[in-house]
């Protein structure tokens, strides 16, 4: 492992007044997306989407410092036969792949789940390297809620057994040349307040970065992609973005070590607008160890993808959604975004 090099990524990927596209999307859920502006999914339109995405040169050059591939994406080609990792890399920014296998059941831990993927891992962390990955990302699931035995979760079991996952991921990663983002995601599916999911991403980082560090994990060399300190969307009280601003920056800096070079957030289900004002208010407090920015898929890609529509005619108007949204996030990142600035569609 060369540290030097793994952290010269790192610090790249947070590069001030840029962030991290996730396209890696599953074939499922990009179904889903593709259904809701009544697009078919197919290795051809997922294709052309994404060549879309890639193509949009100021986006691409100016406000996105890496992009998450899913499998299927890393080795497809554009239309006219270059590598959609060359599209990237053109443009300035750095390739990488998501590389866990989604979700399963966690034994005797009803409703909770342990992402899958660690099978086979170094193996596949050589060939996405050489397909021009240089960093990769692995989610891990925790529900807030009761499970379907009516138990409180999530459980210490499900957090520990997602931060052990996460942990032999990083170090998998680093082994291989390739910075890991390390995604221990805190849903915000329920009706819990913003202080519950304070207590519990506290409990989860806490163990995540104990186990990052059993496994010997170089902190230099990663990134961390969090949940923001948010109440459920069902939850009666919703939370005003200073609230979340505030309490997201006192639960980083009381669990994620210095030596970290940044933190790309999820937006895990906010509103594009919600994402961005939240991103802004949290780099406008300040006086932070490391680097905040963005890891965004759906508060990126949602107005694009209706702008696109599926037709060849509507690229132009794709790419510049995608822009806008790219803009947006990319000032939020150095604290100098405006609501007023929304109106102003480039």
């Amino acid at each position: 492992m060369n540290l030097a090099d793994l952290n010269k990524v790192a610090l790249a990927m947070v590069t001030p007044g840029k962030g991290i596209l996730a396209a890696d999307e599953s074939s499922g859920t990009i179904k889903k997306r593709f259904d809701a502006i009544s697009v078919e999914s197919t290795e051809e339109t997922r294709r052309d989407y994404r060549e879309m995405l890639f193509r949009s040169q100021e986006a691409m050059s100016k406000y996105v410092s890496g992009v998450i591939l899913y499998d299927e994406t890393i080795w497809q080609n554009a239309k006219d036969g270059t590598p959609l990792v060359k599209l990237i890399e053109q443009s300035g920014a750095i390739p990488g792949i998501k590389v866990d296998e989604g979700t399963q059941g966690l034994p005797d831990c009803p409703g909770e789940l342990v992402t899958a993927g660690l099978d086979n891992l170094a193996e596949r962390l050589k060939k996405y390297y050489e397909r021009g990955a240089r960093f990769a990302k692995w989610r891990a699931v925790i529900d807030i809620g009761h499970g379907t035995d009516g138990r409180n979760i999530p459980t210490m079991t499900a957090i520990h057994v997602n931060a052990h996952a996460l942990a032999r991921y990083a170090a998998l990663c680093q082994q291989a040349q390739i910075v890991p983002i390390v995604e221990p995601e805190v849903l915000m599916d329920g009706d819990h307040d913003i202080d519950r999911c304070f207590e519990v991403t506290q409990r989860v980082l806490n163990k995540t970065f104990q186990e990052l560090r059993i496994q010997r994990v170089a902190l230099e060399g990663m990134i961390l992609k969090p949940n923001m300190a948010i109440a459920g969307k069902k939850s009666p009280k919703p939370s005003p973005v200073e609230e979340v601003a505030e309490k997201t920056i006192r639960l980083l800096k009381s669990c994620v070590p210095a030596a970290v070079p940044g933190i790309a957030f999820l937006s895990g289900g906010q509103s594009d607008e919600d994402a961005t004002a939240h991103l802004n208010a949290m780099n406008r407090i300040g006086g932070l160890p490391w680097r905040l920015t963005f890891s965004y898929g759906r508060a990126l890609q949602a107005a694009p993808q209706k702008a696109w529509s599926g037709k060849a005619e509507n690229v132009a108007a794709g790419q510049r959604a995608f822009t806008h949204r790219a803009r947006m996030n990319a000032l939020a990142s150095k604290g100098e975004w405006e609501a007023g600035l929304e109106k102003k569609v480039a």
